[in-house]
């Protein structure tokens, strides 16, 4: 009879171990989910940062790639280095560089020795891998690099177009 009884009790509880696994795990997934989505996020924006802090460092040295001019040879340093999350086809959409005058700091088109050279990634978006507790609006993305162009190589005149 207690063997009968113990059947009984064990019967009533069959559920329970299926309920407090699911009431555990699910929880504990969605913190494990939004600790990688939140870590993915900071990883992107610096490499973001990395890639026009590499724009700038080629930039401020007047270097061209070959077939490339000055903004394009940039452009193309700063998708190296995004890792590939920025793709050739969208790049001028996202990668801009300007030029400023040191001593008004307006906007100039000259690369001219002395102005300033910023090169920036402006509005990139990433969808949330998991968009829990989170509006689903995407991650927005911008990072900015600037410094002060140097003086030409080798006594140029001009500076590359």
């Amino acid at each position: 009879m207690v063997r009968h009884g113990g059947t009984r009790r064990r019967r009533r509880e069959d559920g329970k171990g299926l309920l407090d696994v699911a009431l555990v795990l699910i929880p504990l997934l969605a913190f494990f989910l939004g600790i990688i989505d939140i870590s993915f996020g900071i990883f992107l924006r610096n490499t973001m940062q990395h890639a026009v802090r590499e724009g700038v460092r080629y930039a401020v040295t007047y270097r061209t790639s070959p077939g490339l001019g000055h903004d394009a040879s940039i452009r193309s340093i700063v998708l190296q280095n995004s890792m590939g999350f920025i793709s050739p086809a969208n790049a001028s959409g996202f990668i801009k560089i300007r030029y400023y005058q040191p001593d008004t700091l307006a906007e100039t088109a000259a690369n001219a020795p002395g102005n300033i050279v910023e090169v920036s990634v402006e509005d990139y978006t990433w969808g949330w891998m998991a968009p829990l507790l989170r509006s689903p609006e995407p991650l927005r993305i911008t990072a900015r690099s600037s410094d002060r162009m140097e003086s030409l190589p080798g006594g140029t005149a001009a500076p590359p177009r």
